[in-house]
Protein backbone atom coordinates (compact mmCIF):
# COMPACT_ATOMS: atom_id res chain seq x y z
CA UNK A 1 0.00 0.00 0.00
CA UNK A 2 1.26 3.46 -0.90
CA UNK A 3 1.12 5.05 2.55
CA UNK A 4 2.69 8.29 1.33
CA UNK A 5 -0.18 8.85 -1.10
CA UNK A 6 -2.84 8.01 1.46
CA UNK A 7 -1.51 9.95 4.44
CA UNK A 8 0.19 12.89 2.75
CA UNK A 9 -2.16 13.53 -0.18
CA UNK A 10 -5.50 11.72 -0.01
CA UNK A 11 -6.47 12.01 3.66
CA UNK A 12 -5.48 15.71 4.06
CA UNK A 13 -7.38 16.63 0.87
CA UNK A 14 -10.48 14.71 1.91
CA UNK A 15 -10.37 16.11 5.44
CA UNK A 16 -10.41 19.62 3.97
CA UNK A 17 -13.33 18.64 1.76
CA UNK A 18 -15.11 17.11 4.76
CA UNK A 19 -15.03 20.46 6.58
CA UNK A 20 -16.60 22.15 3.56
CA UNK A 21 -19.25 19.39 3.37
CA UNK A 22 -20.13 19.88 7.04
CA UNK A 23 -20.30 23.64 6.47
CA UNK A 24 -22.86 22.90 3.73
CA UNK A 25 -24.85 20.20 5.54
CA UNK A 26 -25.36 21.72 8.98
CA UNK A 27 -26.85 25.12 8.03
CA UNK A 28 -28.83 23.58 5.16
CA UNK A 29 -30.31 20.94 7.46
CA UNK A 30 -31.23 23.50 10.15
CA UNK A 31 -32.75 26.05 7.77
CA UNK A 32 -34.43 23.34 5.72
CA UNK A 33 -36.19 22.03 8.81
CA UNK A 34 -37.39 25.54 9.74
CA UNK A 35 -38.64 26.10 6.18
CA UNK A 36 -40.33 22.69 6.28
CA UNK A 37 -42.11 23.49 9.55
CA UNK A 38 -43.37 26.81 8.21
CA UNK A 39 -44.49 25.41 4.87
CA UNK A 40 -45.95 22.27 6.45
CA UNK A 41 -48.02 24.34 8.89
CA UNK A 42 -49.19 26.56 6.04
CA UNK A 43 -50.18 23.55 3.94
CA UNK A 44 -52.06 22.00 6.86
CA UNK A 45 -53.79 25.06 8.34
CA UNK A 46 -53.37 27.97 5.91
CA UNK A 47 -56.06 29.62 3.87
CA UNK A 48 -56.73 28.77 0.23
CA UNK A 49 -54.19 31.27 -1.13
CA UNK A 50 -51.34 30.65 1.34
CA UNK A 51 -51.77 26.87 1.31
CA UNK A 52 -51.86 26.97 -2.51
CA UNK A 53 -48.55 28.84 -2.58
CA UNK A 54 -47.07 26.34 -0.11
CA UNK A 55 -48.25 23.41 -2.21
CA UNK A 56 -46.78 25.03 -5.32
CA UNK A 57 -43.41 25.50 -3.60
CA UNK A 58 -43.34 21.88 -2.43
CA UNK A 59 -44.39 20.58 -5.86
CA UNK A 60 -41.71 22.66 -7.60
CA UNK A 61 -38.79 21.62 -5.43
CA UNK A 62 -39.87 18.00 -5.01
CA UNK A 63 -40.67 17.63 -8.69
CA UNK A 64 -37.46 18.95 -10.25
CA UNK A 65 -33.94 17.48 -9.93
CA UNK A 66 -31.72 19.12 -7.33
CA UNK A 67 -28.92 19.50 -9.85
CA UNK A 68 -31.22 21.61 -12.06
CA UNK A 69 -32.11 23.79 -9.09
CA UNK A 70 -28.41 24.35 -8.38
CA UNK A 71 -27.74 25.22 -12.02
CA UNK A 72 -30.55 27.78 -12.00
CA UNK A 73 -29.28 29.38 -8.77
CA UNK A 74 -25.63 29.52 -9.80
CA UNK A 75 -25.68 29.83 -13.60
CA UNK A 76 -29.18 31.17 -14.26
CA UNK A 77 -29.62 33.97 -11.72
CA UNK A 78 -26.65 36.03 -13.05
CA UNK A 79 -28.79 36.64 -16.16
CA UNK A 80 -31.15 38.50 -13.82
CA UNK A 81 -28.31 40.41 -12.17
CA UNK A 82 -28.18 38.17 -9.09
CA UNK A 83 -24.77 36.69 -8.36
CA UNK A 84 -24.28 34.01 -5.72
CA UNK A 85 -21.05 32.42 -4.58
CA UNK A 86 -20.81 28.65 -5.09
CA UNK A 87 -21.22 28.12 -1.34
CA UNK A 88 -24.27 30.39 -1.06
CA UNK A 89 -25.93 28.84 -4.11
CA UNK A 90 -25.37 25.34 -2.71
CA UNK A 91 -26.73 26.18 0.75
CA UNK A 92 -29.79 27.94 -0.68
CA UNK A 93 -30.45 25.07 -3.07
CA UNK A 94 -30.08 22.41 -0.39
CA UNK A 95 -32.24 24.41 2.04
CA UNK A 96 -35.09 24.92 -0.41
CA UNK A 97 -35.05 21.33 -1.63
CA UNK A 98 -34.79 19.89 1.88
CA UNK A 99 -37.51 22.22 3.17
CA UNK A 100 -39.92 20.98 0.50
CA UNK A 101 -39.49 17.37 1.62
CA UNK A 102 -39.62 18.27 5.31
CA UNK A 103 -42.90 20.10 4.70
CA UNK A 104 -44.52 16.87 3.56
CA UNK A 105 -43.43 15.00 6.69
CA UNK A 106 -44.46 17.90 8.95
CA UNK A 107 -47.84 18.25 7.22
CA UNK A 108 -48.51 14.55 7.71
CA UNK A 109 -47.54 14.79 11.37
CA UNK A 110 -49.78 17.80 11.95
CA UNK A 111 -52.78 16.21 10.26
CA UNK A 112 -52.32 13.04 12.32
CA UNK A 113 -53.15 14.92 15.54
CA UNK A 114 -56.78 14.33 16.45
CA UNK A 115 -59.04 17.37 16.54
CA UNK A 116 -60.25 16.34 19.98
CA UNK A 117 -56.89 17.34 21.45
CA UNK A 118 -57.26 20.83 20.00
CA UNK A 119 -60.78 21.09 21.37
CA UNK A 120 -59.60 19.91 24.80
CA UNK A 121 -56.81 22.51 24.82
CA UNK A 122 -59.30 25.26 23.95
CA UNK A 123 -61.59 24.01 26.72
CA UNK A 124 -58.70 24.43 29.15
CA UNK A 125 -58.28 28.05 28.10
CA UNK A 126 -55.39 27.67 25.63
CA UNK A 127 -55.32 30.18 22.79
CA UNK A 128 -55.00 28.86 19.23
CA UNK A 129 -51.32 29.84 19.09
CA UNK A 130 -50.59 28.27 22.48
CA UNK A 131 -52.43 25.12 21.44
CA UNK A 132 -50.32 24.87 18.30
CA UNK A 133 -46.97 25.32 20.04
CA UNK A 134 -47.68 23.36 23.22
CA UNK A 135 -50.00 20.58 22.06
CA UNK A 136 -49.98 20.05 18.30
CA UNK A 137 -46.46 20.83 17.08
CA UNK A 138 -44.53 18.80 19.74
CA UNK A 139 -46.54 15.67 18.89
CA UNK A 140 -46.35 16.31 15.14
CA UNK A 141 -42.57 16.69 15.26
CA UNK A 142 -42.25 13.37 17.10
CA UNK A 143 -44.29 11.65 14.42
CA UNK A 144 -42.42 13.40 11.60
CA UNK A 145 -38.98 12.66 13.06
CA UNK A 146 -38.31 9.41 11.13
CA UNK A 147 -39.11 11.07 7.81
CA UNK A 148 -37.17 14.22 8.66
CA UNK A 149 -34.27 12.04 9.79
CA UNK A 150 -34.24 10.28 6.44
CA UNK A 151 -34.17 13.65 4.70
CA UNK A 152 -31.13 14.64 6.78
CA UNK A 153 -29.37 11.46 5.65
CA UNK A 154 -30.30 12.20 2.05
CA UNK A 155 -28.88 15.70 2.49
CA UNK A 156 -25.53 14.26 3.58
CA UNK A 157 -25.35 12.29 0.34
CA UNK A 158 -26.69 14.84 -2.11
CA UNK A 159 -24.38 17.51 -0.68
CA UNK A 160 -21.91 15.82 -3.05
CA UNK A 161 -23.63 17.68 -5.91
CA UNK A 162 -22.14 20.98 -4.72
CA UNK A 163 -18.92 20.36 -6.63
CA UNK A 164 -20.90 20.61 -9.89
CA UNK A 165 -21.27 24.34 -9.25
CA UNK A 166 -17.58 24.60 -8.24
CA UNK A 167 -18.09 24.38 -4.47
CA UNK A 168 -15.29 21.94 -3.79
CA UNK A 169 -16.41 19.76 -0.90
CA UNK A 170 -15.62 16.13 -0.11
CA UNK A 171 -16.54 14.68 -3.50
CA UNK A 172 -14.99 17.64 -5.29
CA UNK A 173 -11.68 17.20 -3.48
CA UNK A 174 -11.73 13.52 -4.43
CA UNK A 175 -12.50 14.34 -8.07
CA UNK A 176 -9.65 16.88 -8.26
CA UNK A 177 -7.12 14.50 -6.70
CA UNK A 178 -8.26 11.53 -8.81
CA UNK A 179 -7.93 13.59 -11.98
CA UNK A 180 -4.38 14.53 -11.05
CA UNK A 181 -3.22 11.05 -10.03
CA UNK A 182 -5.55 8.80 -12.11
CA UNK A 183 -6.14 6.71 -8.98
CA UNK A 184 -9.92 6.88 -9.27
CA UNK A 185 -10.70 3.54 -7.63
CA UNK A 186 -8.67 4.21 -4.51
CA UNK A 187 -9.78 7.79 -4.14
CA UNK A 188 -13.50 7.18 -4.52
CA UNK A 189 -13.48 4.09 -2.32
CA UNK A 190 -12.13 6.28 0.47
CA UNK A 191 -14.60 9.07 -0.38
CA UNK A 192 -17.41 6.52 -0.15
CA UNK A 193 -16.07 5.41 3.23
CA UNK A 194 -16.22 9.02 4.48
CA UNK A 195 -19.88 9.26 3.48
CA UNK A 196 -20.64 5.88 5.03
CA UNK A 197 -19.16 7.05 8.33
CA UNK A 198 -21.12 10.33 8.20
CA UNK A 199 -24.39 8.53 7.49
CA UNK A 200 -23.71 5.93 10.19
CA UNK A 201 -23.05 8.63 12.79
CA UNK A 202 -26.18 10.51 11.72
CA UNK A 203 -28.23 7.31 11.97
CA UNK A 204 -26.96 6.64 15.49
CA UNK A 205 -27.77 10.21 16.50
CA UNK A 206 -31.27 10.04 15.05
CA UNK A 207 -31.96 6.70 16.74
CA UNK A 208 -30.86 8.23 20.06
CA UNK A 209 -33.09 11.25 19.47
CA UNK A 210 -36.10 9.05 18.69
CA UNK A 211 -35.57 7.14 21.93
CA UNK A 212 -35.05 10.38 23.85
CA UNK A 213 -38.27 11.90 22.56
CA UNK A 214 -40.36 8.74 22.80
CA UNK A 215 -43.40 9.02 25.09
CA UNK A 216 -43.99 5.88 27.21
CA UNK A 217 -47.13 4.11 26.06
CA UNK A 218 -47.19 5.80 22.65
CA UNK A 219 -45.41 3.59 20.14
CA UNK A 220 -42.10 1.88 20.79
CA UNK A 221 -38.50 2.02 19.64
CA UNK A 222 -36.93 -0.97 17.96
CA UNK A 223 -33.39 0.02 19.01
Amino acid sequence: MDTVFYFQELIPALNHGLLVSLALILPSASMGLLVGIGVGMTRAFGGPFSSGLARGYAALFRGTPLVIQLFVLYFGLPNLGIYLSPYAAAVIGFTLCSGAYHSEYIRGGLLSIKKGQVAAAHALGFSTMKTMFHVVIPQALRRALPGCGNEFIYLIKYSSLAYIITCIELTGEGKVLASKTFRFTEVFLVVGLYYLILVSLATLGLNWLERRLAVPGFGHSRD
